[in-house]
């Protein structure tokens, strides 16, 4: 098992400092001088080696790239061309409101999938509506079920806000980011159910794609494990196909549940971009579309190496999780 865990942490490690290579190559061959981008096009030479000196870009390229490392180690991505300040600072603001609707998001995928799979295993009343329902979601595009849900819930039916975090103007701010755990904290439950009514939409629509994925792949773990000999064991018992289901047969099948889970967490957050933009979250999402026309080089490579950081993280935990579970795994 040490030598397993050893070996994940060595993986990750290797592949994010990889991703950090790979991005500081695509800034070197960027035709965007940063010196140029901070000081303006009429600066002096003297103004412009100055600068240089104190980017290190005067420095050999090995020097360079192992401080731009460590810099990314600790959350130093350079300074943003558009904003005038430092990339962390600006991911800091942001990240908060896209954290929340990925949790969120994640929060309602589990439970859509869970119902999925176990309301077509036990052929539920309305399963297979629901089935439908969710892989109509999962096979359109995500701007167009965001642009949907506005219309229906918002345009037509009035029932859900189209826009933003909250419409509240007296909103905390603080400590968390995260309106929902902040209102909580502060005891203000408007804040809370307005934030809850803001998130029902972009989460939805953010959830419905990973829910089809993980309840496909948990549904199909029950079809196999059902008929095993401890579950035909258990029913010989008298227990209820429900409770044998829920109580012996679905704790066997998390392995590769959560498996899928953490594939989907990781790629959910390419979703979260685009639908911020639909539906005006200020999030990631919108500090990178506002960032990309005015090629600020290094608010995109921020963002890029948080979530690429985020994403191989989360998937050296899943495998740690599968092993701490199943054993096995660490043995092969």
């Amino acid at each position: 098992m040490r030598t397993f865990v050893l070996s994940r942490i060595a993986s990750m490690l290797a592949i994010l400092v990889g991703l950090t290579a790979v991005m500081f190559a695509l800034q070197r061959i960027s035709p965007l001088d940063p010196v140029h981008a901070q000081l303006g096009a009429q600066a002096s030479r003297e103004a412009i080696t100055a600068r240089r000196h104190v980017l290190g870009l005067d420095q050999p390229i090995l020097v360079q790239f192992w401080h731009y490392l460590l810099g990314a180690a600790h959350g130093d991505f350079g300074v943003s061309y558009r904003t005038r300040r430092p990339v962390g600072t600006d991911l800091a603001s942001y990240v908060p409101a896209t954290a929340e609707l990925a949790l969120y998001g994640i929060l309602i995928a589990l439970v859509l999938a869970v119902l999925l799979a176990l309301g077509t295993t036990l052929r539920w009343p309305g399963a297979r509506l629901l089935r439908a329902a969710l892989f109509l979601g999962a096979s359109t595009p995500l701007f167009l079920l965001g642009i949907v849900g506005l219309i229906v819930f918002y345009q037509q039916l009035g029932w859900l806000p189209a826009n933003g975090r909250s419409s509240l103007a007296g909103a905390p701010t603080g400590p968390t980011g995260l309106l929902t755990v902040d209102g909580l904290l502060a005891g203000r439950f408007d804040v809370i159910g307005d934030a809850l009514r803001h998130l029902v939409l972009p989460a939805t629509a953010v959830a419905i794609g990973p829910a089809v994925a993980i309840g496909r792949v948990l549904r199909s773990s029950l079809l196999d494990d059902i008929d095993s000999d401890y579950a035909r064991t258990a029913t010989a018992k008298g227990l209820t196909p429900a409770r044998v289901l829920v109580r012996h047969v679905l704790r066997n099948c998390v392995g590769s549940a959560l498996s899928m889970t953490g594939l989907q967490v990781g790629l959910m957050f390419s979703g979260v971009l685009v639908v911020e933009q639909v539906f005006g979250w200020p999030g990631l999402g919108q500090y990178v579309a506002q960032s990309i026309p005015v090629a600020d080089f290094p608010a995109v490579a921020g963002v890029a190496l948080l979530l690429g950081a985020f994403y191989v993280v989360l998937n050296t935990v899943v495998d740690l999780l599968q092993a701490a579970a199943d054993p096995r795994i660490a043995a092969t």
